[in-house]
């Protein structure tokens, strides 16, 4: 992972210094949730798969998980988990990824379950960072870079632990976002 990457990326929106460093561990919802002091749904995690033999993010709140019935139905596959050997279709380490200056080819979902919060907490480059993005910002950073595509929805691709979460509001098929 990179936090000079990610600061890079953000310095050219002035948003350098929002990038935060922690001194503790925030790789895990349960870790970042507490090195912030918030509610671990409020971190906006990013979960990695492989579809045809191409990384597939999806950004989502700390408390949802994938409903595979619904992904395979998107995606017309089983939900696979990229392993930390497929680093290089994401351009960092899989694992505490952030959904910022990923590898061209790879695709980035935003899911509906974090338009619940004013702000939420993506990875911020390394296993100790986060920053802190109100929603409509999130999705305009996304938007900002040259999208493979159209915005579409996915119907449903995300579950709540407990109850159901709307279904995604932003689906971003991208060649290249932020970088």
């Amino acid at each position: 992972m990179s936090i000079g990457k990610v600061k890079t990326y953000f310095e050219q929106y002035g948003m350098r210094d929002r990038v935060r460093e922690f001194d503790v561990s925030s790789a895990t919802v349960e870790l970042a949730a507490q090195a912030l002091g918030c509610e671990g749904c409020r971190i906006a995690k990013t979960l990695s798969f492989m579809v045809e033999g191409k990384a597939v993010l999806i950004v989502t709140a700390g408390d949802a998980k994938v409903d595979n019935p619904k992904y395979k139905a998107r995606f017309g596959t089983e939900a696979k988990m990229l392993t930390p050997q497929k680093e290089e279709l994401v351009g960092h380490v899989v694992g505490g990824v952030y959904p910022f200056t990923v590898n061209e080819g790879a695709r980035v979902y935003l899911d509906k379950s974090l338009k619940r919060f004013e702000t939420v907490f993506p990875a911020g480059g390394s296993s100790n960072s986060a920053i802190e993005l109100p929603i409509p910002e999130l999705e305009r950073y996304f938007r900002l870079r040259k999208l493979g595509g159209r915005v579409q929805g996915l119907e449903g691709g995300v579950k709540k632990r407990r109850g159901r979460v709307p279904a995604p509001f932003l689906i971003v098929p991208s060649n290249r976002i932020g970088g």
